[in-house]
């Protein structure tokens, strides 16, 4: 490429300006003269060899000789067309530079003509982070991201062509093996000892299954099998997938685990309908192997009922302990302020959960599930966790965590809680602790040796939802409350009610005597909010204030992300 390409040129022959911004973009300009004694140029001749993986100067038959004889011919043929039709020309190739690992490059180009002569123009840019963000979105689209096996998508592709062969007459099974009691495992450990376990699993899985059909990750602790060699290997396959579970214990990063599974096995004939008829058949053949206790399998018998409530149940288990395990439980933060214009420094946690789609799912569509379930004590330690890692990245934040009564009650998930709180001491004093009314009102004795813990620990102790229960004035006393959060029912619409103004009054006063902040929730107007405070309430809580926000911008200065930077990181992952 001659000088006289460029005004103000440096030795190289381009502009300082776009010469830097070459360099750092990782791209090369070359000139191609297919008529001239050298017929390869290079604006920069360092940043070329930086991109062509070299330091030797990059002539033509360098440059050439860096790609693979097939992308060697395919340039030349993108080149040739390009010239043909006097345009331009876009091709990747791999770039042969001696390190372990494959160099991706682009190259763009365009003919032009200076007189009576063509030349090629040309830019080559490195972009193997691009490569490599390709691949590793097309491993996810077939595989699972921890542990390796399918993913379920690709599950039930093979799923699909087993029931082809079925109703051809070839014999198939599905199998659905479930890890037991994963969540203990969670609670006792934490959450990467338990993906340790789910990995170890996946790992015997595959030998346990292999040369028998393909398997993969269908749920966050269950695995699917497509058995294609024939139903009469189905309980030779069961046994030899429960006796590797079990002849030896997962060495994990907190000790050795016992580890067990349940399988449910469905045969595929002609008369399944579908890949989702046959996982629910499945589904089935574990619950009932499920009921015979851990490391058990059973086969799905015609006739039983797919849609149980125990069935629901389970499949809603699986979604929350998946949640839990995929880290898709997270916190939205809603302001809690002493006046309407006063700055957002205490806010209450609210748990929330995303799907497998990123759809945020309420608390409501999954709580009281956890409940009935026995799971909401995880949902409360997690709260907690997630609680205490915000605090300890902004100093000038204070957070209020809602605990179940499920959890306080048993003294093994109590004495959990607590544990976590012990560990993380220093931030107790910014924790505040609610429990409803309505949960403490038959159990005040065990209510207040819990609260005595955390308060011991330097937490304050709230009553949510206040009026709503029944509590007696020496129940309060008992408690030694910090805050009284008063129903919401009684604070929406008070400006317009005289009713709830006498008993919102009535509150307050109860609360100064025994000298509690007060805390009005559902503040939805301007109205109210102005009545709440001429009443003496000292807190606001409420949409009118602030909706709950999973990702507040407080947040985003605590993480280190700006505004800007989190819409690019979601532009990147749409």
């Amino acid at each position: 490429m001659t000088k006289t390409d460029f005004s103000g040129t440096d030795a190289s022959g381009l502009p300082d300006t776009i010469r830097r911004a070459l360099e750092a973009a990782g791209q090369a300009m070359f000139e191609y003269d297919p008529g001239a004694e050298a017929p390869l140029s290079w604006a920069d001749e360092a940043g070329a060899g930086a991109v062509m993986g070299t330091r030797r100067p990059v002539g033509y038959d360098v440059f050439t000789s860096a790609l693979s004889p097939e992308d060697a011919l395919a340039r030349e043929a993108a080149v040739k067309a390009a010239r043909e039709a006097e345009g331009s020309y876009t091709i990747e190739y791999a770039v042969r530079t001696g390190t372990p690992g494959t160099a991706w490059a682009e190259e763009r180009g365009t003919w032009m003509r200076f007189g009576d002569r063509a030349k090629l123009i040309g830019v080559v840019r490195r972009i193997d982070e691009q490569k490599r963000r390709e691949a590793r979105l097309s491993y996810l689209a077939s595989y699972d991201d921890l542990t390796g096996a399918l993913n379920r998508a690709r599950c039930k592709e093979a799923l699909k062509d087993a029931l082809t062969g079925a109703r051809q007459g070839a014999e198939a099974a599905y199998l659905l093996v479930g890890i037991d009691d994963l969540g203990a495992l969670n609670a006792d450990f934490g959450f990467d000892v338990a993906d340790q376990v789910i990995i170890a699993v996946a790992e015997r899985l595959s030998v346990a299954v292999a040369g028998h059909g393909a398997y993969g990750r269908v749920a966050g602790t269950k695995f699917g099998v497509v058995l294609t060699g024939g139903t009469h290997q189905v309980r030779q396959v069961c046994t030899a997938i429960l006796n590797a579970m079990r002849e030896s214990v997962v060495p994990t990063s907190a000790g050795g685990i016992g580890v067990s599974v349940c399988v449910g096995a469905a045969t595929l004939g002609p008369d399944v309908a579908s890949a989702d008829g046959a996982m629910a058949m499945a589904e089935a053949a574990l619950d009932q192997a499920r009921q015979q206790g851990p490391s058990s399998w059973s086969a799905f018998a015609e006739g039983a009922d797919l849609k149980t409530a125990r069935r629901r149940n389970t499949e809603m288990s699986d979604v929350i302990l998946t949640a839990l395990n995929e880290r898709r439980v997270l916190l939205a933060y809603q302001p809690i302020v002493t006046d309407v214009d006063a700055p957002h420094v205490k806010f209450e946690c609210l748990i929330r959960m995303t799907d497998e789609d990123g759809k945020l799912v309420p608390a409501p569509a999954f709580v009281p599930a956890a409940e009935k379930l026995g799971l909401v004590h995880l949902l409360d330690r997690r709260v907690l966790e997630l609680a205490t890692t915000a605090l300890g990245r902004r100093e000038d934040v204070r957070l209020a965590v809602n605990i179940s009564w499920e959890t306080v009650k048993d003294p093994l998930w109590a004495e959990s809680y607590l544990s976590h709180l012990r560990a993380h001491r220093h931030l107790a004093d910014r924790i505040t602790v609610e429990l409803t009314e309505t949960q403490v009102v038959d159990a005040i004795e065990a209510s207040a040796e819990f609260v005595s813990e955390i308060k011991s620990l330097g937490c304050q102790f709230a009553i949510d939802d206040f009026g709503a229960g029944y509590t007696s004035f020496r129940n309060l006393k008992a408690l030694d409350i910090d805050v009284l959060k008063i129903d919401g029912s009684f604070v929406s619409g008070v400006s317009e009610s005289r009713e709830n103004q006498l008993f919102v009054r009535t509150l307050l006063d109860l609360a100064r005597n025994f000298e509690m902040k007060t805390v009005a929730e559902w503040v939805d107007n301007e109205v109210d909010a102005k009545l709440l405070k001429a009443l003496g309430v000292d807190y606001l809580q409420g949409f009118h204030i602030g909706k709950p926000e999973p990702r507040p911008e407080w947040t985003e200065r605590a993480w280190g992300v700006s505004r800007a930077e989190r819409g690019s990181l979601s532009a990147s992952r749409a």
